[in-house]
């Protein structure tokens, strides 16, 4: 069995004006996963959930649904159900007809929609609160209330266009704990939308970073994290140290004036590239034992670490995140490991990145 969800084929986005917002977008979903399309404002990220909800027609291109081309789909007749930023409630209705409007559009019979709001209520830990009037619901209750709607349907995919951004800091964290188990317990393919980093790394079982119309790069969490292919990519998700560049010759870098061993290959011997070195892959030791040798510029308690940022004499800046501490002023010496060093060939797509890894064997992407 084809366990293949959704397909974009070559689907690309522009409007009469000649603003193109999609280009030539292909992917492939599972279902049962918790997907996230990610990127800055204007992206596309919502084009492409409008694109699958039915609401928005793509310019070219070809979406499937199950196997089935889905193009002149309308939308009330697609599995799929949206939970919108503003949660789109009716303030009018209470909770329990808010969750139950869908059904009584399709003219479901009255206990079926009594027994099947319920059970979304319940589902979403609002048990008991079908009588409320939405205006005594909280920020995160309205959210589980727009979630029952979405799921009382039993569609096959729920997209979510940054459902999040309106809670406060701890609820939106409390929230996506609720949310990833919801999707597991439902079993449903949910396709989230946010241009939260953070957000996407903690929830999803992949992401798509996406930037002006186009996927930069797709794949789990710690694949975007740990191997980001380009400068877009690797300064995006999470904070980076990226630095101009030599590779050598395979395994062996230049930067900051010296050379240094790595794991990565593949690349024309002296080539120019991007490196990347994580915050946290630096650790702070005596200028003698470091492989860099910087200048501390600020230093600030973050709660879990101090976050010092230090400049070396070429003037490269670096990002550190220690638990140790050191004096504003002070040299310091740097020590990584070759493991932290990724080097980033320049303009490098997607599918040549994912050549080189599997010519060379990079076991930590796979």
């Amino acid at each position: 069995m084809n366990n293949t969800i959704i397909r974009f084929e070559n689907v690309t986005k522009s409007y009469d004006d000649g603003t193109v917002v999609l280009k030539n977008i292909n992917f492939e979903l599972e279902r049962g996963k918790f997907y996230t399309l990610l990127g800055p404002s204007g992206c596309g990220k919502t084009t492409i959930l409008r694109i699958i909800a039915g609401f928005t027609d793509a310019s070219t291109g070809d979406v499937f649904f199950n196997g089935k081309r889905m193009n002149d789909v309308p939308a009330n007749e697609r599995q799929v159900n949206t939970v919108f930023q503003d949660y789109a409630l009716f303030p009018h209705l209470n909770v329990f007809e808010n969750v139950a409007f869908g059904l009584r559009i399709k003219k479901v019979k009255e206990t079926e929609i009594n027994d099947r709001v319920q059970e979304a209520l319940k589902f979403v830990n609002l048990a008991g609160y079908g009588n409320r009037e939405i205006s005594e619901m909280s920020g995160g209750q309205r959210q589980r209330v727009a979630i029952a709607r979405a799921i009382v349907n039993d569609p096959e995919v729920i997209l979510l266009d940054e459902p999040l951004s309106a809670l406060d800091l701890k609820l939106r964290t409390e929230m996506q704990y609720e949310l990833r188990e919801l999707q597991q317990r439902l079993g449903k393919t949910f396709i989230f939308v946010t241009h939260d980093q953070e957000e996407a790394l903690a929830m999803s079982d992949e992401i798509f970073v996406l930037s002006n119309g186009e996927i930069k790069q797709s794949g789990t969490p710690v694949d975007i994290y740990d191997e980001p292919i380009n400068r877009f990519v690797a300064d995006f998700i999470g904070e980076s140290n990226i630095v101009d560049g030599l590779m050598i010759e395979d395994y062996k870098v230049r930067f900051a004036g010296k050379e240094f061993e790595c794991v990565d290959g593949g690349m024309k011997p002296n080539e120019k590239i991007d490196v990347v070195i994580r915050p946290e892959d630096l650790e702070i030791t005596t200028p003698e034992n470091g492989k860099l040798i910087v200048t501390v510029d600020t230093q600030l308690f973050r709660g879990v670490h101090y976050e010092l940022s230090t400049y070396d004499q070429d003037g490269n800046e670096w990002l550190v995140h220690s638990l140790k501490k050191a004096d504003v002023g002070a040299e310091i010496g740097l020590d990584f490991d070759p493991e932290a060093i990724h080097v980033m060939r320049l303009n490098e797509t997607e599918a040549d990145f994912d050549k080189r890894l599997e010519a060379y064997g990079d076991e930590d992407y796979e």
